[in-house]
């Protein structure tokens, strides 16, 4: 009958076990990382109701909402637009993806990197979080990056007016960098696994 790993565990030797506790370093920087998703809700929700606001009329909340999406017109805005509705909502799940990003940074990097969360068998453990490691880790946030990259070159395509040639191309060319970067990061992690010895 096979030993209990725990029961079997020796403690660590002094150097080691100071080596290995450094690992506890890194839980300020996810506290840090959990204070910003707390003001990314508080952004987000700060938008929402500047945009509930301009759907009732209110210039003030509608003068708001155009600074913050940087559009410009050659007539004032006294009113909601289409355009402008599109680039809030964009802005809205920008929010959002960029703290799914934030979560998966947070739950995944402590997970991976600092200490087991034990989650097993609660009916909320994130699905992706069962089979997580440093590698489908570095997957999924590069994948995630590519999404948030492509509802930023978006909203600067729907508000093209207000931007050069040159930022355009930029913002085209960085996209697509990281687009190959994901790619290859995918196809890098594929041969890793083929080359990697199968247990049975």
């Amino acid at each position: 009958m096979p030993s209990d790993p725990i029961s079997s565990f020796r403690p660590l030797r002094p150097l080691p076990a100071i080596i290995f506790a450094s690992r506890w370093l890194q839980l300020p920087l996810y506290l840090g990382l959990i204070a910003a998703q707390a003001v990314y809700v508080v952004h987000f929700l700060v938008e929402l109701w500047h945009l509930v606001e301009a759907a009732f009329g209110h210039q003030g909340a509608l003068q708001a909402l155009v600074t913050s999406i940087g559009y410009k017109s050659d007539v004032p805005v006294t009113a909601l637009n289409e355009t402008i509705i599109m680039l809030v909502v964009l802005a809205l799940i920008d929010v959002v993806m960029i703290s799914n990003l934030l979560i998966m940074v947070i739950v995944g990097g402590y997970e991976t990197f600092v200490s087991r969360l034990e989650l097993e068998g609660h009916p909320d453990q994130p699905e992706w979080l069962s089979h997580v490691n440093a590698s489908v880790l570095k997957v999924k946030l590069a994948l995630s990056i590519i999404g948030i990259s492509s509802i930023h070159l978006l909203k600067t395509f729907i508000n093209a007016g207000n931007y050069t040639d040159k930022v355009l191309i930029a913002q085209t060319a960085i996209h697509i960098t990281f687009l190959l970067s994901a790619m290859a990061i995918a196809y890098t992690d594929k041969l890793m696994y083929a080359a990697a010895p199968k247990h049975h």
